[in-house]
C-alpha cells in the first residue's frame, strides 16, 4: 500500500490560489461545502490551509471590512490559525497516517512541493474498516 493509493487528485479538489481575494475564498468554501481548503501559490506549491474560521477572524479583526469589500483582501494576507502539514507522494505510509490522525485531510505534494491532491481521512477510515479482519 502506498500514499498514491489514497490520493484524491488535484483536479477533483477544491483549493484556492494565495493571490485570490477573500471573496473568492468565501465563495469557494460555500460552493464546495467544505470548512477548509488547501492554499497554493502561483507556482502551484502548497503553502497552507484556509478555514472558515480564518475568514471569520480576519473580518472580526479588520476595521471596516464587511461583505461588500471582501475583494480588497488577498488570501495571502489572511492569518491561518491551523497549518495542515503536507506529505510527499513518495513518503512512507506511516508518515501520512500520523498526519491524518490530526487533520481532516492531508495535502500531498511532489518532490518539488507542487500540490498534487489530498488524502481524506474518511477514505483512510473507510479502507481500514472494509479491510480489517479479526
Amino acid at each position: 500500500m502506498q500514499i498514491s493509493d489514497f490520493l484524491f487528485p488535484k483536479d477533483k479538489v477544491s483549493y484556492i490560489i494565495s493571490s485570490a481575494t477573500m471573496q473568492e475564498a468565501l465563495d469557494k468554501l460555500e460552493q464546495s461545502q467544505y470548512t477548509a481548503i488547501p492554499v497554493i501559490d502561483g507556482e502551484g506549491k502548497y503553502i497552507g490551509t484556509l478555514s472558515e474560521g480564518d475568514l471569520f477572524w480576519k473580518m472580526k479583526k479588520t476595521p471596516g471590512l464587511n461583505f461588500q469589500n471582501l475583494d480588497t483582501i488577498k488570501v495571502h494576507e489572511i492569518k491561518r490559525r491551523i497549518h495542515n502539514e503536507s506529505v510527499s507522494i513518495n513518503a512512507h505510509l506511516d508518515d501520512m497516517l500520523h498526519l491524518a490522525a490530526d487533520q481532516n485531510f492531508v495535502p500531498v505534494v511532489d518532490d518539488n512541493r507542487i500540490f498534487i491532491g489530498i488524502i481524506r481521512r474518511k477514505d483512510i477510515i473507510e479502507y481500514y474498516t472494509n479491510n480489517i479482519t479479526d
